[in-house]
């Protein structure tokens, strides 16, 4: 396994870029600009970066390139594409302190190069893909699999592409799964399918896969190609997800596409508006959906937009480099209503090009950089941030530290709360209550409507949502005081 930090992945994400603007362009403008005393005045004053861990690029990994998950057991988990005892990437348990534990060193049997963030299901494990390994060797390295693992690190592989002649079943997940509604899992592929340019597909929870939409099944890939980025189940039912590539001008796409697979794009990028989407969509309170882009906009560094359900598309903010540029992990919505986010390069911690930002913005675009990478305390923030029930926010970089990543902590002044897995379910349905400090909770209540539950461990609760209960806040009375869920419980 190649060792140093111009990896198979970072070099497919910079040829990327390149079609768009030049590396070496705004790699040269951002270092001009860059004067270090201005910008770090420009930062908010009301938070506080913490280095949780550096990796060795050895036994407990290397290249930490998606974001983290939080385990029921309160425990962040997380995955690298190198390293480990096999050097073919790990998947990790990490303390809120910092204490990190490989759990599983993959062997390329059970794939390798995890590049999209696990997830926790309705039954507490985890799941997640790998872009490479498994058991076909119809791709050069594998063509990737899907696999799912205890919290204590028992994995198991439930599916690997390519198994269907011509890799008809989509090959090389880049982002990680779903868990939907309907308790099935949906995902996308970066490549295979029908055309080559990737499909939407579904699993069961046993690991049958069946395939949703072909990519590139219009003229030209009008229909987007390369779809990176993971899908999110909306308040509507439908999924939405974005492609980096294809669209009437090739610069990636928005699309809708139902459970039974009827696909329709909402958005074509055209490089002003922005180019070549990587990361997820969050859906507003509003409703609207929010997006983020690597390239393009008014400077050729990438953009925040939103989006309609019906297609009308906002470009909220331009990134020009001194804020950050190339954003790669999509947003997050959090607890104060605003979103938060990270660029992969760009700011002022280290020329040329600079290291990455972590910033916020809110809903009507006004941009606030948070923190500026500088190589020692992490570099390259590829992954989506994650915000914690403790309220702060967590997330990973692909270098810095000792030079082979981090993961750190923001705390930006947000008090704790409680997570619901799922956040949609009927009455009667078992609901799982994730928190921080839960032991000696009196009551949980839907909008308002008591419910019986079991304190299990002082990070989590086992509830049922009661008769009568309607969509509204899930709520937590502790000791210590009550706890309101991040997002709104809709009741099915």
């Amino acid at each position: 396994m190649n060792r140093n930090k111009q990896n198979r992945t970072l070099k497919s994400i910079i040829a990327k870029s390149q079609r768009c603007e030049g590396m070496a362009n705004w790699w040269l403008r951002i270092s001009a600009v860059f004067i270090l005393c201005a910008a770090t005045a420009a930062l908010s004053s009301a938070q506080t970066f913490t280095l949780l861990e550096k990796f060795d690029g050895f036994s407990n990994g290397d290249n930490p390139f998606s974001g983290l998950v939080q385990g029921t057991n309160g425990d962040f988990y997380g995955t690298t594409e190198n390293g480990g005892a096999t050097e073919q990437g790990t998947l990790f348990k990490i303390t809120p302190s910092g204490t990190l534990t490989t759990l599983v060193s993959l062997d390329g049997a059970d794939g390798l190069g995890p590049l999209g963030a696990m997830i926790v299901a309705t039954n507490g494990n985890l799941y997640g893909t790998t872009y490479s390994g498994g058991a076909s060797d119809a791709c050069e390295g594998g063509c990737g699999s899907i696999f799912t693992m205890t919290p204590s690190g028992a994995q198991t592989v439930l599916y690997s592409f390519c198994s269907q002649s011509d890799c008809t079943d989509g090959a090389q997940p880049f982002a990680g799964l779903l868990q939907a509604t309907d308790g099935n899992f949906y995902g996308t592929t970066a490549a295979g399918g029908t055309n080559g340019g990737g499909i939407v597909f579904k699993m069961t929870p046993s690991g049958t896969v069946t395939t949703l939409y072909n990519f590139c099944s219009e003229t030209n890939c009008a229909d987007g190609e390369t779809s990176d980025g993971t899908l999110i189940q909306a308040t509507n039912g439908n999924f939405y997800g974005t492609t980096n590539a294809g669209g009437t001008n090739g610069d990636g796409t928005v699309f809708k596409i139902t459970s039974t697979g009827a696909l329709t794009t909402l958005h074509s990028f055209d490089g002003a508006d922005g180019a070549q989407p990587y990361g997820a969509l969050v859906q507003g309170a509003n409703g609207t959906f929010y997006g983020t882009t690597a390239n393009g906009g008014t400077n050729g560094d990438g953009t925040v937009f939103d989006i309609t359900s019906g297609g009308t598309l906002t470009t909220l903010h331009s990134f020009d480099g001194t804020d950050g540029t190339n954003i790669q992990a999509g947003l997050i919505l959090g607890t104060d209503g605003n979103f938060y986010g990270a660029a992969a390069f760009g700011g002022s911690g280290c020329t040329p090009g600079g290291c990455g930002t972590l910033f916020k913005i809110t809903p009507a675009g006004t941009l606030t950089t948070l923190h500026f990478f500088a190589f020692n305390g992490g570099a390259y923030p590829f992954g989506r941030l994650l915000q914690a029930t403790n309220g702060k926010f967590y997330g990973a970089t692909i270098n810095g530290g000792t030079g082979y990543g981090t993961v750190f902590s923001l705390a930006v002044g947000l008090g704790p709360f409680v997570e619901t897995i799922p956040t949609s379910a009927a009455s009667g349905a078992r609901v799982k209550i994730l928190g921080s400090d839960l032991t000696g909770a009196t009551s949980v209540t839907f909008n308002g409507t008591s419910a019986t539950f079991t304190v299990a461990s002082p990070t989590l609760i086992n509830a049922t949502v009661p008769a009568g209960a309607t969509t509204g806040p899930v709520q937590v009375t502790t000791p210590s005081g009550t706890l309101v869920s991040n997002a709104v419980f809709r009741v099915r």
